[in-house]
């Protein structure tokens, strides 16, 4: 009887090991929460980014065209949360300038597109540039902040840990507005946001639906500005191939813009 009774206690507590063993396993799990709370921490930190309320940028642009490699000065002015304007000048090329962002729900955009024979109504297109430029928006702010902002709000889930080009990393699915799907990449050692990915329509195919292409967006080049960390290297590549490169040369924050940069064209 008394082996038999210490036998039971032996189940007991190696059960009660176990029990033990799930509760730690499951509490180091990551989750959306935790890994978007370090990442923030490695960007400078909850307070410091809470207190960012406007910043600017500028820099430039190269884009493959062709054979080509064209490159495009460009300014960005944001106050948050719902104010942002790019505004971009080709050098090498007579064009005008042009400008694109958005003050709430109204589209800034100038000079205006003309309207496309067959294509959708006015209004209906200047919806979907609204929606591109906003989703632009939500991408840089993926990468500087690890967050979501009122004008493109996004949620998101843990889904895998995955390999980035420096080691190990945590994926994140991240959803949005129109059907909006991304997978956030962060680097395990660093906790920094290195690639977002996603999927697009390719380009156009005669009397068929064009197939999607992966679209990737690589942050790098991270360096501190006031007490945050922000990618001043952003390459974007399609199926694998790269297609643009942006460098900032500089990033301000918490400066006074102009209002008149966010006027709305009438």
């Amino acid at each position: 009887m008394g082996d038999f009774r210490r036998l039971l206690l032996f189940f007991a507590a190696i059960g009660c090991m176990a029990v033990q063993h799930a509760g730690l396993v499951q509490a180091q799990a990551p989750t959306a929460q935790s890994v978007v709370s370090a990442a923030r921490q490695a960007l400078g930190g909850e307070q410091k980014l809470l207190a960012v309320t406007s910043f600017t940028a500028t820099g430039r642009t190269r884009q493959i065209r062709g054979n080509n490699l064209v490159p495009t000065e460009f300014e960005i002015n944001c106050e948050l949360p719902d104010r942002f304007v790019r505004k971009d000048e080709v050098p090498a090329q007579d064009t005008d300038t042009s400008v694109t962002g958005f003050t709430g729900d109204q589209l800034i955009i100038y000079p205006t597109p003309p309207a496309r024979a067959g294509g959708p109504p006015p209004q209906a297109m200047a919806q979907q540039r609204l929606a591109g430029v906003k989703q632009d928006f939500a991408r840089l702010m993926l990468g500087a902040f690890a967050a979501s902002f009122p004008p493109y709000p996004l949620t998101f889930k843990y889904l895998a840990e995955g390999d980035a080009p420096e080691g190990k990393a945590d994926i994140l699915d991240v959803a949005g507005p129109a059907n909006f799907a991304a997978r956030l990449v962060i680097q395990r050692d660093t906790h920094l946001p290195v690639m977002l990915m996603w999927q697009a329509p390719g380009p156009p195919v005669p009397n068929a639906q064009p197939m999607p292409v992966e679209h990737q967006l690589y942050y790098g080049d991270f360096r501190d500005v006031n007490g945050t960390k922000w990618p001043f290297r952003i390459r974007h590549a399609v199926a694998g191939q790269t297609t643009e490169e942006t460098t900032f040369d500089r990033i301000r924050i918490n400066q006074k813009i102009d209002a008149r940069k966010f006027e709305v064209p009438k």
